[in-house]
């Protein structure tokens, strides 16, 4: 759930002579994606992927390539018929502030939109990047409880730091799953409350 934007990756100049072009990844972008989440991962940004996860998830990435070449990579994972997240979304350092993270989540906001989704939410250190593409803050009760799997693998889990943030994409079915949604929340103090397993 880690993303790797950081501040430093809200600053965007304009570069009129790079051409990014955004498509679904391919399983030849497996290794460049890799390389690109597992240099946030050593930081302690990300969390390491493996070629095995990548291969099984392949299909929720999207690439941001220069020449051809993957400089940024982002996914949209579903979890619930309404529902889905922007993850893993991973710029290379030496292009952050070319608007690749921009127009990465400008790409899978429209891919969610695609789907026929109601909403889209990620975990983030820089909520404000996000309020520049329409998201706003959001309890991270307020999100499906599925969302929270891959917290088990983080180092953070007990003391999550990051902020979640949520977009609307049709106000006019939001009302009506909301409330399901909603189904349950955390503890005040933020902890995360493992399901307990009943032997018979």
């Amino acid at each position: 759930m880690i993303s790797s934007l950081t501040p430093d990756s809200v600053v965007e100049h304009a570069h009129p002579g790079v051409a990014v072009e955004v498509r679904k990844a391919a399983m030849g972008d497996i290794a460049p994606v890799l390389d690109l989440i597992n240099a946030y991962a050593a930081q302690g940004i990300m969390l390491p992927r493996t070629e095995f996860e990548m291969s099984e998830s392949i299909r929720d990435f999207s690439v941001a390539c220069v020449d051809g070449r993957p400089v940024g990579c982002g996914a949209l994972h579903f979890y619930t018929p309404t529902m889905g997240e922007i993850r893993s979304l991973a710029v290379d350092a030496a292009r952050k502030t070319h608007g690749i993270g921009r127009r990465l989540v400008e790409a899978l906001i429209a891919e969610a939109e695609g789907y026929g989704l109601d909403a889209v939410f990620a975990f983030t250190y820089v909520p404000q990047f996000f309020h520049k593409l329409g998201f706003h803050e959001v309890e991270r009760g307020e999100l499906p409880l599925k969302a929270w799997k891959d917290c088990l693998r983080c180092p953070k889990f007990q003391a999550c730091d990051e902020i979640a943030v949520l977009r609307i994409l049709r106000p006019e079915h939001w009302q009506e799953t909301h409330a399901w949604l909603l189904g349950q929340r955390l503890p005040a103090d933020g902890s995360i409350q493992l399901p307990v397993v009943k032997l018979l």
